[in-house]
């Protein structure tokens, strides 16, 4: 499974991924998901967001276990954030089925849509409008970089977006959701543990700043006659890192877009993107609140006007104690004994939390490093990571 998705919307150039949600490449890691599903007698259906599920036993059925995560990409993304969590959901239904166990409840697999945002500029879109988190009319308005509409890539790709919306029915139906993915980060490479539970999703968000100047020559134009918005992000991006690192934060400018864009040319706007995440809700407050204050103080020192838009929040997400418990009995037994672990990264899973109790598994991550492609899992981490969801489905879909 993972030589042949490999190839898929990879680039030549960066060794990269590109999957961006309604592309081609995003259509054929769609097709490559109906066929792992198919190819295993499942029923395969797409629901009214475009999310993907193949089903073991009645879709209509209640109490179902799902499991699965996402196939898109970052902009040159790894080849693991995402779609390990969804070969290793197929492969840990092999091994159940190798194990000869009979299944008690409906389980199904999932692949949900454009969780990464690269093209519409939001995170979780899927799993956000089946959750109700996104309304009909946001997701009407979201536009990519070429300036197309979210309906006119989805039926250009050969979906209704008619369609689109709130699906409590089909969440009603299910009992459990446990999403497996990559550790985008080092605490199970400095624990020593293949895999890991998550606790709980730090509190993020993204905001756009938007700086604007005025357009001038490079040339001609007096340091002090200028009013360039250059100045005043960049004085912006020291400032998010310094509020950071005293909050004990995250905070990155990792998008930027210049008018006119010209070497020689003043710009006349500067807009930027700030992703921020905060272990609480109290400690985000105080960082974004700290960065927006010193990029309005710089604009004035600059002659720069500054205006700050939240483009998206997602608040904590604490996974079902529950069901995080009842993950750590299966895996580590009564005493325990598998490492519980926090995580500044977004998930379906987390979107989903507020409607479906969810759980996370993490497998390690040597080095740390994702959204790059350099990001990676070792083969026995991975199958471990096979096994470990294997048990788990087992314990909560077979009893």
């Amino acid at each position: 499974m993972w030589r042949d998705l490999a190839p898929i919307g990879r680039d030549a150039g960066s060794g990269g991924y590109r999957r961006y949600a309604w592309t081609a490449a995003d259509a054929d890691c769609r097709a490559w998901f109906k066929d792992q599903a198919e190819s295993r007698g499942l029923t395969y259906e797409v629901d009214r967001n475009g999310n993907q599920w193949a089903w073991l036993g009645d879709p209509e059925g209640t109490d179902a276990v799902v499991t699965g995560s996402h196939l898109d990409s970052v902009p040159d993304g790894g080849a693991f954030d995402g779609p390990l969590g969804v070969v290793s959901s197929f492969a840990a239904l092999d091994e159940l089925r190798s194990r000869g166990v009979e299944f008690t409840r409906p389980l199904a697999i999932g692949n949900f849509g454009d969780e990464e945002g690269a093209r519409f500029g939001l995170a979780c879109v899927g799993s956000r409008l089946a959750a109700g988190r996104l309304t009909v009319e946001q997701a009407h308005a979201l536009r990519d970089g070429d300036g197309v509409p979210l309906p006119h890539a989805m039926e250009k790709a050969g979906y209704d977006p008619s369609t689109i919306g709130p699906d409590p029915e089909r969440l009603a139906r299910i009992g459990a959701f446990v999403e497996l993915h990559v550790e985008q980060g080092r605490a199970l490479d400095l624990s020593g543990d293949p895999v890991g539970i998550a606790s709980a999703i730090w509190p993020h968000g993204r905001w756009r700043y938007d700086f604007t100047g005025e357009a001038n020559h490079a040339g001609t134009t007096r340091l002090v006659d200028r009013r360039d918005p250059m100045l005043t992000y960049a004085q912006t991006v020291l400032a998010a890192r310094r509020e950071a690192e005293l909050a004990g934060a995250v905070a990155t400018f990792g998008k930027i877009v210049v008018e006119p864009n010209g070497v020689n040319a003043i710009a006349s706007l500067v807009r930027g993107w700030l992703d921020s995440r905060a272990a609480d809700q109290s400690t985000l407050d105080t960082v974004i609140a700290g960065i927006e204050q010193a990029a309005r103080e710089q604009g004035e020192r600059d002659g720069v006007d500054v205006r700050v838009t939240r483009e998206s929040f997602t608040p904590v997400v604490e996974f079902a104690h529950a069901l995080r418990d009842e993950l750590g009995r299966i895996l580590g037994g009564d005493g325990g004994g598998i490492p519980v672990l926090g995580t500044g990264a977004g998930h379906d899973a987390g979107i989903l939390s507020a409607s479906v109790p969810t759980a996370m598994l993490f497998v390690r991550n040597p080095t740390g490093v994702s959204h790059s492609p350099a990001e990676h899992a070792g083969e026995d981490d991975c199958l471990a990571g096979v096994t470990a969801l294997a048990d788990v489905l087992e314990g909560l879909a077979c009893r």
